[in-house]
């Protein structure tokens, strides 16, 4: 079935909640460890097709925000999403006393009731209208920035079309795009301010009211962090700042002297060579041709899936009016199926997204496959990067289906922006941390953190008193800041370990496959400690993970300097 004719219908509020007490009072009713199991069966059916349909509303939502009955339909699931949560925290409350627990983890596995325990401590009914304000005002932003129509070379662009511009090698051009994309958001600064100062507020009385000191906490348990906490992230951010930073000081030293500028600023940043950044040579659907191919002969596990793909016609990526901003995968469950949003704007990180979405798409649609219980089958989210960001590498033998002559240009330029974003999202991170930790910051002091910030991870930038981002508020058009905080850690975990893959991969490519496989076949059974240490790699999380790849990847880039 193809993604436009899946139908979609909004469940009522009330059959849904009935039917999740239901289920909880047959699991309370059941007389022996086979019943349970059937009743977690039959709930692990009836919360995949809830899944289903939320899905497919946001899928749709987020295609054309302007759509007034998606948007309604997205504000009904913003609301009921919390309802439906409080419902669940009962039955897992239930399930965790189990009198036949032993007997349940044997089936289901020790971390799956782990995880369960984590999720209660994170939610109460008490935060339900805090959750369904904190909805609204993540919708509230990405329709804001979705809204977004910049007048630049005689059209109107929304911010990701933008992006061609900001790669001109014209470095006028550069600056003035850069310019008219900080307008917006110079135009918007009031309203975004207040989203965020609301956002914070919101997120710190839920953490109080489920007795936390901050919201730093309880983010560590939403995003299931169940083998690490604060305390080890901080030691990450160290090795990146005493292992890599000096490192992609250099990189930018070097990309200087390719592009011939003495004095480099922010606008120089994504412009790679003096002849212009590689860029994919052909349409979109040119460009998914030549996906279609790559997987085809990578291995057997992704033919099956990019056929399935395009059978379904499950892509939506081209930017366009009224489209939010950014690029994701998300999966329909009842089907078995993932999808892949982005706004390809004819640069780089239109081969990029799809990789990256595509390692996601790969990993939804082989679990959905080989592990019964949807809970099982993804990992915590840094293990769902490492899968995105390995594949980003391991498709290297085929980067030339989409870049033909660029091909050298955007393998070191690939290499290059995967070591220098690793420092962008520990200041990310960072500055999370330090805007939950004090909540009653002002916005002017939340943009003084961040440009302290810049220059601790990224110390090689001039802002040469740009607008918007010469204040420090560069860190406003970071979506996952104001709609899924303290996620972007989860990237520079998995891109440590995502760079372990690649150089397993240029040693032997049929052993790092398999690596990499029985990684993705593993799923959410495993932590993601245990998973990278299953793999064969090195936690990034352990002390010299972080200077020993950088060490590799940096030997790697000596070898391969263009110019």
């Amino acid at each position: 079935m193809k993604f436009s004719e899946i139908p979609y219908s909004r469940p009522e509020k009330e059959e849904m909640l009935e039917a999740l007490e239901a289920a909880a009072a047959r699991f309370d009713a059941a007389g022996s460890a086979a019943e349970q199991m059937q009743v977690i069966r039959d709930m692990d059916t009836l919360c995949s097709h809830y899944d289903t349909m939320s899905s497919i509303c946001y899928v749709r939502n987020t295609i054309d925000t302007r759509d007034a009955f998606y948007k309604a339909e997205r504000e009904f699931w913003d609301q009921v999403g919390p309802l439906l949560s409080e419902k669940m925290q009962g039955f897992n409350k239930k399930l965790i006393a189990s009198p036949f627990r032993a007997e349940l983890e044997k089936e289901l596995g020790s971390l799956y009731f782990t995880n369960i325990e984590l999720s209660l401590k994170g939610f109460s009914p008490e935060i339900v209208p805090l959750l369904q304000e904190e909805n609204a005002l993540a919708a509230k932003y990405q329709e804001l920035y979705a809204s977004a129509k910049v007048e630049f070379d005689g059209k109107i662009c929304n911010i990701a079309q933008l992006g061609p511009y900001k790669q001109s090698p014209d470095r006028s051009v550069r600056r003035a795009a850069l310019e008219a994309e900080a307008g917006f958001f110079d135009a918007h600064r009031a309203e975004l301010d207040e989203i965020f100062d609301q956002m914070v507020k919101n997120r710190t009385a839920q953490a109080k009211a489920l007795g936390f000191e901050s919201f730093v906490e309880q983010a560590y348990i939403r995003r299931m962090r169940n083998c690490y906490d604060a305390a080890a992230v901080a030691g990450f951010r160290r090795q990146v700042v005493e292992s890599l930073v000096p490192i992609t000081v250099e990189i930018k030293k070097r990309q200087a002297a390719r592009i011939g500028i003495a004095d480099f600023k922010f606008h120089d940043n994504s412009f790679s060579f003096p002849d212009g950044n590689p860029t994919p040579k052909g349409t979109p659907d040119e460009l998914l041709a030549a996906a279609r191919k790559m997987y085809n002969e990578m291995s057997p596990e992704t033919a099956a899936f990019i056929e399935a793909m395009f059978e379904g016609e499950l892509f939506d990526l081209v930017a366009k009016d009224g489209k939010a901003p950014g690029g994701y995968c998300t999966t329909f469950p009842e089907y078995k199926c993932p999808f892949i949003f982005s706004n390809f704007n004819g640069t780089s990180g239109d081969v990029d997204v799809l990789t990256h979405e595509a390692g996601h798409a790969f990993a939804a649609y082989v679990a959905a496959r080989k592990i019964e219980f949807s809970d099982l089958q993804s990992p915590s989210m840094e293990g769902c990067e490492t899968h995105s960001m390995s594949m980003e590498f391991l498709t290297s033998p085929w980067h030339s289906l989409f870049f033909k002559e660029d091909t050298d240009k955007y393998e070191l330029s690939h290499a290059e922006e995967a070591l220098t974003f690793i420092p962008y999202g520990c200041m990310v991170d960072h500055f999370q941390e330090i805007v939950y930790s004090n909540p009653d910051m002002t916005p002017e002091e939340r943009n003084e953190a961040w440009a302290k910030l810049e220059k601790t991870y990224r110390p090689y930038i001039d802002f040469d008193d740009a607008p918007f981002y010469g204040r420090g508020a560069g860190w406003q058009r970071q979506t996952h800041i104001y709609c899924s905080p303290f996620y972007y850690i989860d990237y520079c975990l998995a891109q440590t370990t995502a760079l372990q893959f690649w150089t397993a991969f240029m040693a032997d490519p049929a052993a790092a496959w398999k690596k990499y496989l029985a990684f993705v076949e593993m799923g959410g059974t495993k932590t993601f400690v245990d998973l990278v240490k299953g793999a064969g790699m090195t936690s990034p999380l352990e002390d010299g993970c972080v200077a020993a790849i950088a060490a590799r990847i940096r030997e790697w880039l000596d070898a391969h300097q263009l110019g």
